[in-house]
């Protein structure tokens, strides 16, 4: 199946970066190669998502995540010893779940990505929703992270680049219950860079975000 990355008008020229990508059966929606929301360096009823081992629970007013069941996630981001730059860390994958959620409720302007992004990550996570939404589909299967790099500013911004594994994620039909499954490819690996800022309330913002699909940094 072919992978996406979210559409977005603007981001960072670094080497790309989240939120988001996913994987696909057809040609529709966004396409290979859109920029994604960066950082330095229909009348039909979606199926009702259940809560998977990688929800997490709402806390100090963070929206829960609530992710359909044969969806998993594997972060191979260890913890780097600091509070910052670990903190950017959870709030990247919150933020990529937050995606992948409204994507399974079928909702472009679902609460809780919206918690975690805002500019033109906020707008490009809208029309990446919006194209699983006009082909009533959503993300099936498994997607490893890793190769996690984090830098923390002093003016309150940070940079994150990292790496995607979508060879195991799969478009499936909202409509006909069929997962689309595919071989993967050099194309199933992405390598994202994304600019994050603390707001008032600690919680890392993404603001663009940016991805180079099949970028040889991300290679097994």
């Amino acid at each position: 199946m072919k992978r996406r990355s979210l559409p977005v008008a603007a981001a960072l020229v670094a080497s790309a970066a989240l939120l988001l990508t996913a994987c696909g059966g057809d040609d529709s929606g966004p396409k290979d190669n859109d920029k994604i929301a960066g950082a330095d360096t229909g009348s039909k009823t979606p199926a009702s998502p259940t809560a998977s081992a990688s929800a997490s629970p709402a806390s100090a007013g963070r929206p829960k995540i609530e992710l359909p069941s044969d969806l998993t996630y594997t972060f191979e981001w260890p913890k780097t010893g600091d509070a910052k730059k670990d903190a950017v860390l959870a709030d990247s994958e919150q933020f990529i779940k937050a995606v992948d959620m409204a994507i399974a409720e079928q909702d472009p302007l679902h609460k809780a990505y919206l918690y975690y992004s805002e500019g033109d990550a906020a707008a490009g996570s809208e029309k990446f929703i919006q194209g699983f939404v006009d082909r009533e589909g959503r993300i099936t299967g498994a997607k490893r992270y890793f190769s996690a790099k984090v830098n923390v500013n002093s003016n309150g911004t940070a940079g994150l680049v990292y790496c995607e594994d979508q060879s195991k994620a799969y478009d499936k039909s909202l409509t006909t219950g069929k997962t689309n499954v595919t071989p993967a490819s050099k194309d199933s690996y992405v390598l994202y860079s994304s600019r994050l800022r603390a707001n008032k309330s600690g919680i890392w913002i993404t603001e663009t975000l940016t991805s180079e699909r099949g970028s040889s940094v991300c290679q097994p």
